[in-house]
């Protein structure tokens, strides 16, 4: 349904219920009635509002596409799900001035106007374009998308609790996804790793000869010059933080072939950790000759959870689908390891991979980097070291919904952390704090996940939180005399914490700084009541090369090969994709970028839930095997960037 039918079909049954409502009522149906009435008016006036907003981005959103023949972007993604929110009965609210294009540029309370209004690079930014985002969660947990609805709410264990009193679902999903601190967000996303699900996983994904765990130590290479083969470059093991120490992979491949069982390669398997994982194999099977390709993968989690045994689902399949082994690497984890660690461990796993390849089953005539969110900024930072060590750059990298920017910046698409259950606000303030090193707090691993440890403590709290929602569930149907007595202590627990929040420094800082605002008369957007506390790191870490390709020089991604982004509508990251794809294609460098449509940040990890999520990861296939398959050297490969600047285009 078109946006302006939507809000024309709103419009019409709020006028249908507000005139039925307004009728005469007996005395048993009166509050009832009243407070519907009350409810159908907001709502009413929230479309009304919003309306002019919607259109405002549709008169501009088509300027910020990469091109005209892949629609997607920020603005693109707020105007489709506006419907789908006004349809689910939550409203979101974002007043504009006059003075230019509708542009959100903050979060959704006082609080979190910290959140810088300054735009990234290829954004423009108007003063006074808006005041803020403003959440209504009470009756949200995620847009609903095809063949995944409800697959994104929280364990079964609360689904009751909501169902009693969407009041209270509303209040605790802001409460468990804003302010919980980052051993949680660790164990939450390592739930997958768990015994249970893992085995379930493999269960249903497709049967591989070889799933093979290694650990290298830390010893030195030395690989040949890009520019001149008969000289060396050496290259040291990872060292930051804490000194020289191995670098754990996993090989997958579908078929076992010549080299992959050989002595020397178990001898890197790992056998204390993990135990060796070596797939069953037909007695007498015959090995198969070394593949030209070779697949090296990164694997996301925010660069603070998960491993490659997280995202072994697709990597088998993508192994069976394009035949070719995979090297998926474990870099180590922030906050105990913040940058630049885990970018020298994947640098050091690719140019191992490169001196090694007969032990992984190929030749490496080409090879293609491949990873998500976290995964895919290691893909292209992974290019960028080799391109400055002066060693073969990769044939071609495929990041999928990577990061790009790890700065806490503003733009359209980021507003949707505001009401994404899986990658909150304040999830990705932690998440890129943390790589950055802006959180001092060490998290301790989590070692042995089971399902219940996982949940932590504030979903266990949840569960206690059942009895509360049935007590509000039955007090809906008492009278108001009798609700009186009943909700005395309760309102006062209110006060208090209003008068909490009153004398805060940061709510009354934020308080005086709201600045204008343009709302229709008598019309005031609905506001969160649990703040996010986000934290703007101030280190320039974060506007490093190596951590924001996006903030790179021209100079330092002149040279990459070709870059393949594959990213979602509903993902938080499009924006940054979008703006990195018209970066390397202004400088002349081969990208491409496809947008999909319905699908979340980190739809890889969910394959096999939809067929959305199959349809996404078949594209992510059939760009790695165009890496594979190309039939002229990519440009720049062997040739070392100029260093000097200059003010000219790239030469052809």
């Amino acid at each position: 349904m078109a946006w302006r039918a939507v809000f024309t079909a709103l419009e019409a049954v709020c006028e249908e219920n507000i005139t039925a409502l307004s009728g005469p009522t007996d005395l048993l149906c009166g509050n009832a009635s009243g407070r519907l009435l009350t409810c159908m008016r907001k709502i009413q006036d929230h479309g009304r509002a919003l309306e002019p907003v919607v259109a405002g981005f549709t008169a501009v959103y088509h300027h910020y596409d990469f091109d005209a023949d892949t629609p997607g972007n920020g603005y693109r993604t707020l105007v489709k799900g506006q419907p789908q929110c006004l349809r689910d009965g939550s409203l979101l609210q974002c007043p504009v001035s006059a003075a230019g294009p509708p542009l959100p540029c903050s979060a959704s309370a006082p609080r979190q106007r910290s959140w810088a209004t300054v735009l990234p690079a290829g954004w423009r930014a108007e003063q006074e374009v808006c005041e803020g985002v403003h959440l209504h969660a009470q009756g949200l947990l995620l847009w609903p998308l095809p063949g995944l609805s409800g697959m994104a709410a929280f364990s079964f264990l609360t689904s009751a609790k909501y169902v009693i009193d969407p009041e209270l679902r509303g209040a605790e999903f802001e409460r468990i996804t804003q302010n919980l601190d980052m051993k949680f967000w660790k164990s939450f996303w390592n739930l997958t790793e768990s015994e249970l699900l893992s085995g379930l996983a493999s269960v249903a994904s497709n049967l591989v000869q070889l799933n093979l765990t290694l650990t290298i130590p830390p010893e030195a290479l030395r690989l040949p010059l890009a520019s001149d083969p008969r000289l060396f470059a050496p290259v040291s093991p990872p060292v930051a933080h804490w000194g020289p120490g191995p670098v754990n992979m996993r090989l997958i491949s579908y078929e076992l072939r010549e080299g992959q069982d050989s002595d020397e390669l178990l001898a890197f398997s790992r056998t204390e950790a993990t135990p060796i994982s070596v797939s069953l194999v037909p007695f007498g099977a015959q090995k198969h000759p070394p593949s030209p390709w070779l697949l090296i993968h990164f694997h996301g989690g925010g660069f603070v959870a998960q491993t490659s045994k997280s995202h072994e689902n697709y990597l088998k399949s993508w192994s069976k689908d394009l035949n070719v082994p995979i090297l998926s690497v474990d870099y180590s984890l922030a906050p105990e390891a913040p940058f630049p660690r885990a970018l020298e461990e994947c640098f050091y796993a690719y140019c191992w991979a490169l001196k090694n390849c007969h032990l992984l089953g190929s030749t490496a005539e080409r090879v293609c980097l491949a990873g998500d969110s976290a995964g895919g900024n290691l893909c292209i930072t992974v290019s960028m070291r080799a391109i400055a060590c002066g060693v073969r750059v990769p044939d071609g990298i495929m990041a999928a919904y990577p990061a790009t920017l790890l700065t806490i910046d503003a733009s359209p698409s980021r507003l949707l952390t505001l009401i994404d259950p899986l990658l909150p606000l304040g999830v990705l303030s932690k998440c890129l704090n943390a790589y950055a090193g802006v959180d001092s707090q060490a998290v301790q691993p989590t070692e042995g996940t089971s399902t219940l440890s996982a949940l932590g403590r504030d979903t266990a709290l949840l569960i206690s939180d059942l009895t509360h929602g049935a007590s509000n569930w039955i007090q809906s149907f008492l009278p108001a005399e009798v609700l009186g007595s009943l909700s005395s202590s309760h309102q006062k627990s209110l006060d208090n914490e209003a008068h909490y929040r009153s004398t805060s420094p940061s709510s009354s800082s934020s308080n005086s700084s709201s600045g204008p605002r343009d709302y229709p008369e008598g019309f005031e957007p609905l506001r969160s009541e649990r703040l996010a506390v986000i934290q703007t790191p101030s280190c320039p870490i974060v506007k490093n090369p190596f951590v924001s390709p996006l903030l790179s020089p021209d100079d330092l991604l002149r040279g990459l090969p070709p870059v393949h982004l594959v990213a979602s509508a509903l993902d938080a990251l499009l924006d940054d994709s979008v703006m990195f794809a018209k970066k390397l294609r202004d400088m002349g460098q081969p990208v491409t970028l496809r947008v999909v449509e319905d699908l979340p940040h980190g739809f890889l990890s969910l394959l096999g839930l939809a067929k959305e999520t199959q349809v996404a990861s078949d594209i992510c296939v059939a760009r790695i095997r165009e890496v594979f398959q190309q039939q002229t050297p990519p440009p720049c490969t062997n040739k070392q960037p100029k260093l000097e600047r200059t003010n000219h285009g790239p030469s052809n």
